[in-house]
């Protein structure tokens, strides 16, 4: 695991460094549009490109599951599960709130965690069992012991309810909380893990978009809406998250908000 966590962090900072590049020139970008909300750029492609090509030389049995380019199967067990970048939105605006987000699945559950914010020089990282990380140094999940102690992330995408997120966010600003929104769930997550945010919502999420920081607040010590090993790296799953004092809180919420 050593190895592989080693080879993360690497191919993490690699990837971060070459789409930054683009960053630095977004008004170059060749941008298209793949739904409501949904951008995808070149050097979304190009950036997962790089990715897919160091993993296949370094762990050529592996799976990769990837956003651009779909799943490649693998048949050591272990699945790469890569976003080249988490926020296109904002990478195309030239918004420095995006990331890369990278993890090791192994059976379907994650082992390895990590997020590149290139902007900012922060990289999260966390490992099963061995704690998270922000540059090095361990970082733990908020102990708010309300809502109205911090701000909750908050996502949506087109398949969820738009009137479920409406109602969530009436939620919980009127149980005198905030909500936070970057355009960028996996970086979220991050902060979640880190005590920034004491905790995520939203009804679905890809896998290539959640699974490396549910990781990481789990090994901050914060609480996760486990999701199902057999489904959610092809599905993805719905997502809620928070500090240990306010994750049944925060689920009440989303269950209620949610039904529909």
């Amino acid at each position: 695991m050593s190895d592989r966590l080693e080879f993360a962090m690497e191919l993490a900072r690699r990837a971060g460094d070459f789409a930054h590049a683009h960053f630095k020139a977004f008004d170059l970008l060749v941008i298209e549009s793949k739904g409501h909300q949904d951008l995808v750029s070149n050097a979304d492609r190009d950036t997962e490109t790089l990715m897919r090509a160091a993993i296949a030389e370094h762990w050529p049995d592996d799976g990769i599951v990837g956003e651009e380019f779909g799943r490649t199967p693998g048949t050591s067990g272990f699945d790469w599960v890569i976003d080249p970048i988490d926020g296109t939105a904002n990478f195309v605006r030239g918004i420095p709130q995006w990331c890369v987000a990278l993890a090791v699945a192994k059976d379907g559950e994650a082992v390895i965690g990590v997020i590149n914010e290139p902007s900012s020089g922060e990289l999260f990282h966390a490992v099963k069992g061995g704690g998270a990380f922000c540059n090095g140094r361990p970082i733990r999940a908020s102990h708010a012991t309300g809502i109205g102690e911090g701000s909750i992330g908050t996502g949506y995408s087109v398949r969820g309810s738009s009137m479920n997120i409406v109602k969530l966010i009436d939620r919980i600003v009127g149980g005198g909380g905030v909500f936070f929104r970057n355009a960028s769930g996996a970086l979220m997550l991050a902060y979640v893990a880190g005590g920034r945010l004491i905790g995520y919502v939203e009804e679905h999420m890809n896998s290539w978009d959640c699974v490396a920081g549910l990781l990481m607040i789990e090994e901050a010590g914060g609480v996760i809406l486990r999701p199902d090993p057999e489904t959610s790296l092809e599905h993805g799953a719905r997502v809620i998250a928070g500090g240990p004092h306010v994750f049944a809180a925060i689920k009440d919420i989303a269950d209620d908000c949610f039904r529909v």
